[in-house]
């Protein structure tokens, strides 16, 4: 159990975090040398969750969201491809946070996070549900489906370049229509601008 007395203001409780008081120095210098970003909101009192952060326009957003996830001393996980888990990177990316998928599994990504959540004591689950840095019309729907199987709440997280501002909201538990959840997710980013703002 995390001591919340000892935790940055935007954590709470159980939420999984890292040890290091110099890593979260660098990820709050990052964040102000990156333009002076600021974070609003609170990461709730769980040990589960998945966080889609959205909207993702640019290859600007992996060093501002590094930045955020240093200064708050989070414990993440990411998706890739499992033909990336080899030699000599493997242990690197299994180190910080990184979950092998083959795509070509029985079960597919969402059976295989599903089992990943039920079998893990904590495990935070970091998407870019649109998929792509372009615009998109319709949002990959793997998260939702991810979610309400394996009864984990969303964790919505917002980046806003026109704002400089990272917005956590809500714990939110997928309990309905996939279709529905979605819109009810997807309004939580209606007011974020991504860095290239005409894929937003």
């Amino acid at each position: 159990m995390n001591d919340s007395n000892t935790l940055p203001e935007h954590v709470k409780g159980e939420f999984p975090t890292r040890d290091g008081r110099f890593l979260r120095w660098v990820g709050r210098v990052g964040l102000r040398l990156s333009g002076g970003w600021k974070i609003n909101g609170q990461m709730p009192d769980v040990k589960k969750a998945i966080l889609p952060v959205a909207p993702h326009t640019s290859n600007w957003d992996f060093p501002v969201g590094v930045f955020v996830m240093l200064a708050l001393g989070l414990k993440l996980n990411y998706l890739g491809k499992a033909s990336l888990f080899r030699f000599p990177i493997k242990s690197l990316m299994t180190k910080l946070g990184g979950i092998p998928i083959d795509r070509s599994a029985p079960n597919g990504v969402v059976g295989k996070m599903v089992a990943e959540f039920k079998q893990q004591n904590e495990l935070i689950l970091v998407i870019t549900p649109e998929g792509t840095r372009k615009k998109v019309k319709e949002w990959k729907k793997g998260f939702l489906h991810m979610a309400k199987q394996a009864n984990v709440p969303i964790i919505p997280v917002a980046m806003d370049f026109a704002r400089k501002a990272i917005d956590i909201g809500p714990a939110i538990m997928i309990t309905g229509e996939i279709e529905k959840e979605l819109e009810r997710v997807k309004s939580y980013f209606a007011h974020a601008q991504g860095k290239r703002a005409e894929y937003s």
